[in-house]
């Protein structure tokens, strides 16, 4: 399945990530109503097509919170991918990701790893001290790669196992230096707020 990208939202310079397959990856946040389309397109693609977590909808209370950000990785030009994250603990320092999900067939480009900083970054460049993610447990690994540390025993969550997972965050003054979370110097795209450059799917 592909989901289309309108001209106008269609990104440019896209550039490959090395190490991250071969095609062009860039993620930035969804903001006009036809981002937030396409973002709920994949969501529901493979968390109740493909994956069945939800028997409807994969929406929540915090797709209608204010500090919600959504994310949409493209694969030269075609959006491929998603990530979620909102704050926990109002004002404060705690963030969570959720919704990272790859449409199958993008799955070989490793759009998930560039998706997971960008959703890192984001947090960071907005006040973020701490981030937490619930993982299902075939990922556990792939998250720890990339600087995510196991807390706690495993977990239910939306029926399935899953593995708490949290990583530090850094945060952003005016003019420092742009890094994701792990140290990892990467472009960002300014966007909007949170805006940055960016195969597994997780609730």
């Amino acid at each position: 399945m592909n989901i289309p990208v309108p001209a106008t939202l269609a990104p440019t310079g896209a550039r490959s990530t090395p190490g991250m397959g071969t095609a062009g990856i860039v993620c930035r946040p969804a903001v006009t109503p036809a981002d937030l389309a396409v973002h709920q397109a994949i969501r529901h693609e493979v968390f109740v097509r493909e994956q069945s977590v939800f028997a409807d909808s994969d929406l929540d209370e915090h797709d209608r919170g204010e500090s919600t950000i959504r994310l949409v990785g493209y694969c030269d030009g075609v959006a491929a991918g998603t990530v979620r994250l909102f704050r926990l603990d109002g004002p404060g320092g705690l963030w969570q990701g959720d919704r990272l999900a790859v449409l199958p067939q993008f799955r070989v480009h490793g759009l998930g790893a560039p998706l997971v900083r960008c959703a890192v970054a984001t947090a960071g460049r907005h006040g973020g001290t701490q981030m937490v993610a619930h993982v299902q447990l075939a990922n556990v690994t792939f998250f720890a790669r990339l600087g995510w540390t196991a807390v706690g025993a495993g977990e239910t969550y939306v029926g399935l196992a899953h593995q708490r997972m949290q990583i530090a965050l850094r945060t952003w003054a005016p003019g420092s230096a742009r890094q994701t979370g792990d140290g990892r110097d990467r472009q960002v795209e300014d966007g909007g707020p949170g805006a940055a450059r960016g195969q597994h799917q997780e609730a």
